[in-house]
């Protein structure tokens, strides 16, 4: 579950990278948002702290981006 969790992670991570681009902020509810906390529960489950915080810092800066853009762009 520990292989799971990072590649979601890096996975998000990497959409994160194209969700921070102006008007691309609605990328974050479908390419970012879900595979992190997947990816978190996943890490959480297989124990793993690396795992777990990738997914959580990915998660938190997609979120911080939805709140700075009114949750739409």
């Amino acid at each position: 579950m520990r292989a799971v969790s990072l590649i979601l992670g890096i996975l998000a991570a990497l959409g994160l990278l194209l969700g921070l681009l102006p008007f691309f902020g609605w990328l974050n509810w479908i390419f970012v948002l879900p595979p992190a906390i997947l990816g978190l529960v996943f890490g959480v489950l297989a124990r793993d702290r690396g795992a777990t915080t990738l997914n959580v810092v990915v998660a938190a800066l997609a979120a911080l981006r939805l709140m700075l853009g009114g949750g739409v762009l």
